[in-house]
């Protein structure tokens, strides 16, 4: 892998067609990586492009998408977006991809990188999902599902595609296949574990149904992010006070993390497929894989069930 001013500037010199404009949909896109994709993916294409941000906080959002660059045209629009969801729930992320559909019936990037730091235990939704679990896989799942026909759309009008998870490829673990809800052998650890096994396990299975597409799922390293610092737990943004100063020398910024990720999607990824990507861009290949055949598809059997029964529990209003 070039260092990371090769990266950059690689990264600036991809070019889209002129013929259409590449349209970046950014899950978990209001601080940390997810922020930092949304900048890059803005200053490399000169910010012609549209670009859509979901999430939970408005103004953050606003505050984004006013400060990226504009494009040096005035007779052409870009969209600049926020879609509101709380990715907690699997009702939330049905309602906002049926938003963006109606808009937007072409996707060139699907990025998903929402976070929940915490020290609970399993804490579950009204959809009986833990809310960890549910960020970092369920609803990541139920957006990939939902917009992978508008991926495919632009797939299959010879446009740049890709998709991008970014959790902990190369840092999973065995999984349940007895609990794979993981109701019975729930703790931190075992989350940790085992949703990042699930999103490689996810990436493969689409892949499957979708051969065309270029799939990834990303360990980033260790990002300076406000992740640790807006935990509801009162003890993991104490530790975060204290440790990201220390974490320094060890650590990259959130832009120079997301310049490794734009690397992987337009250089590393170089074919369609499953790809599973290391924190500089690389392609990890098999290292620290956890799954078979077998696991694949009762992961997806198993997920596709959640989802179904989340989407069933009647709306808290109601």
């Amino acid at each position: 892998m070039p260092p990371l001013a090769a990266v950059r500037a690689s990264n600036a010199a991809f070019i889209h067609a002129s013929a259409y404009t590449p349209v970046g949909v950014f899950v978990g896109g209001t601080s940390g990586i997810g922020e930092g994709m949304v900048r890059t993916f803005a200053e490399n294409t000169g910010g012609k492009s549209d670009i859509i941000i979901v999430g939970r906080n408005r103004g953050a959002a606003d505050r984004i998408l006013e400060s990226l660059p504009k494009p040096d045209t005035n007779d052409t629009k870009f969209a600049r977006e926020f879609v509101q969801c709380d990715a907690t729930l699997i009702r939330n992320v049905q309602v906002a991809t049926q938003d963006i559909l109606s808009r937007h019936p072409k996707i060139n990037y699907l990025i998903m990188s929402p976070g929940i730091a915490t020290l609970s235990g399993r804490d579950e939704t009204s959809e009986a999902i833990d809310k960890k679990m549910a960020v970092h896989y369920y609803s990541r799942w139920k957006f990939l599902s939902d917009l992978l026909p508008a991926l495919t759309k632009a797939n299959d009008a010879e446009e740049k595609v890709a998709v991008l998870s970014v959790l902990g490829a190369g840092k999973g673990g065995a999984i349940f296949e007895d609990d794979l809800h993981l109701k019975k052998h729930y703790s931190l650890v075992n989350a940790a574990l085992v949703a990042p096994t699930y999103n490689d396990l996810m990436i493969e299975s689409f892949s499957e149904r979708a051969p065309s597409l270029p799939l990834l799922h990303a360990c980033p390293g260790f990002v300076r992010t406000s992740i640790g610092s807006s935990s509801p737990s009162a003890l993991m943004r104490w530790s975060t006070a204290i440790l990201v100063p220390l974490s320094r020398p060890f650590s990259i910024s959130a832009i120079d993390c997301s310049q490794y990720m734009w690397h992987a999607i337009y250089e590393t990824a170089s074919k369609p497929g499953a790809w599973r990507i290391g924190s500089i861009g690389e392609d990890l290949g098999k290292k620290r894989y956890f799954g078979n055949d077998k696991q694949r598809k009762l992961v997806w059997d198993h997920t596709k069930g959640v989802v179904d029964a989340a989407l069933r529990v009647p709306p808290a209003n109601q």
